[in-house]
């Protein structure tokens, strides 16, 4: 298997992430979006803080269920149900200092939205990983 991750000559410089993840892989792992639910299906408490740690604990059960790592995703879309862009920067600094940082580092979408499936859902991150 082999990521390449580039940020081509004329694009704008980006906080972290690569504008282009090139694969060749057996293997392609997608994951469905990651929602801040406890094994227990309630919302994770804590707002939106609370909520993006039960969805980065459940990122990192889902991929390594499928035998991936962080490192081994080359697509993410990040949706945050909030239009104040605070909430949205708050989100992907959270993520990216978290133990799943490294699947930020691909290509990455980030996404402020009206409202996501669960009622009180504040984020939900959508993974691909490539084995």
């Amino acid at each position: 298997m082999t990521i390449e991750r580039s940020n081509p000559e004329g694009l704008h410089a980006t906080p972290g992430y690569h504008h282009v993840t090139r694969v060749q892989a057996d293997t392609l792992v997608y994951l469905a979006g990651q929602c801040p639910l406890q094994p227990s299906g309630e919302l994770a408490p804590g707002g939106l803080e609370g909520q993006t740690a039960q969805v980065i604990t459940n990122i990192l059960t889902a991929l390594e269920s499928a035998g991936a790592t962080p490192d081994q995703v080359v697509r993410t879309v990040i949706y945050v149900a909030s239009s104040d862009r605070s909430d949205l920067s708050a989100v992907w600094d959270q993520v990216n200092a978290s133990p799943i940082a490294a699947a930020f580092t691909t290509a990455s979408t980030l996404l402020g939205v009206a409202q996501l499936g669960f009622p009180g859902q504040l984020v939900e991150i959508d993974v691909t990983a490539a084995l």
